[in-house]
């Protein structure tokens, strides 16, 4: 690529052209991961959210389950922010189709 050593190329192109679609992935599986722990700590684990989940279920304490509930998609809701700003602060020259202008 006009005489650039293949590392420059990787640095200075490669790799900030593939940082948007990184920040996308990351954003959707920090998601996921909120829920993958909740599911697991529900099926085999004695603490947790996911565990507090089920014993309130269990014993009709329906305003703790809810809560429990509310605290996972808190912190998920938290992390997509969280990496949304990160990604706007070292991604902002990339350009999005869904936005005007």
């Amino acid at each position: 690529v006009l005489g650039a050593k293949r590392w420059d190329v990787l640095m200075k192109i490669g790799l900030p052209r593939s940082m948007p679609y990184f920040f996308a992935s990351l954003k959707v599986a920090i998601t996921l991961a909120f829920v993958g722990t909740t599911v697991s700590e529900m099926t085999a684990a004695n603490e947790g959210i996911g565990y507090l989940l089920i014993s309130a279920g269990s014993a009709m304490q329906m305003g703790l389950a809810f809560a429990g509930l509310m605290v996972v998609g808190a912190m998920a809701m938290a992390m997509y922010e969280l990496f949304s700003l990160i990604e706007k602060h070292t991604t902002g020259w990339a350009h999005r189709g869904s936005q005007g202008g």
